[in-house]
């Protein structure tokens, strides 16, 4: 696999994804400033005692700021198929799966940080299936999910605080991507903390301990607990029976 030249990938960063990131958070931006432009046009603060409504308005438009930058990114993503397909690539912005993780990237990193920041619960699931993520119903999607559209999560599925799911690996020495789905089952729960990197498939009924990391490829059997680093199976102590 050829590796492209580093002069060539940074000119073509600059030129393509940047402006791409900058219209789309710009256009997110519009709705909130225009709420506030028609705000301050029409309410005129005459009493002292009326500045102690600038922190709730503030916080009124943080909140139409954020949800308004999640729908108009989500929607280009979606609008625009921006999904990359597994597979080895070379990272170079002329492989068209390696520029749409890339742009992918760019566009979900800063709203992925936010929803870590402000847990929104089914808005978070709802944003993620724009993305092109299956989530089942009653799923709890708390830690962060790295590569949302090729990461599938099931029914009644728990997903805990700071548990990271990778959906790909970047090698900067080769100057290559890999990029593997991840298949979680359905009555699962994900431990606080735990890692499971690209290609693991999680079957139905199994408990992730916290901290573990569930290595490569690795195919988590249905009703299972796993736990450690790497994950293994937690085997049930046999009774002693009596003579």
């Amino acid at each position: 696999m050829k590796r492209p030249p580093r002069s060539q990938k940074r000119s073509a960063k600059s030129l393509l994804v940047s402006p791409i990131a900058v219209l789309v958070f710009s256009i997110g931006a519009f709705p909130p400033l225009v709420l506030a432009l028609v705000f301050f046009h029409y309410v005129h603060f005459t009493t002292w005692w009326s500045y102690l409504f600038l922190p709730f308005i503030f916080y009124v438009g943080a909140v139409v700021f954020f949800l308004s930058e999640l729908i108009v990114s989500g929607s280009i993503v979606r609008l625009f198929n921006i999904r990359y397909l597994p597979g080895l690539y070379s990272y170079s912005p002329l492989e068209k799966n390696a520029f749409k993780w890339v742009v992918m990237c760019v566009l979900y990193t800063p709203m992925r940080r936010l929803l870590e920041m402000f847990p929104v619960g089914r808005i978070k699931n709802v944003y993620l299936r724009l993305l092109g993520m299956k989530v089942g119903k009653n799923t709890l999607v708390g830690g962060a999910i790295q590569d949302p559209c090729i990461t599938e999560i099931g029914e009644n599925t728990t997903m805990g605080e700071y548990a990271v799911i990778y959906g790909h690996i970047h090698d900067t020495k080769e100057g290559t991507i890999l990029i593997a789905p991840v298949k979680i089952g359905k009555d699962c729960v994900i431990g606080a903390g735990a890692i499971l990197m690209p290609g693991v498939v999680v079957k139905d009924g199994v408990t992730i301990a916290a901290g573990a990391v569930v290595p490569k490829n690795q195919v988590l059997k249905k009703g299972k607990i796993y736990a450690g680093i790497p994950a293994k199976e937690l085997e049930k102590k046999k009774k002693n029976k009596r003579a």
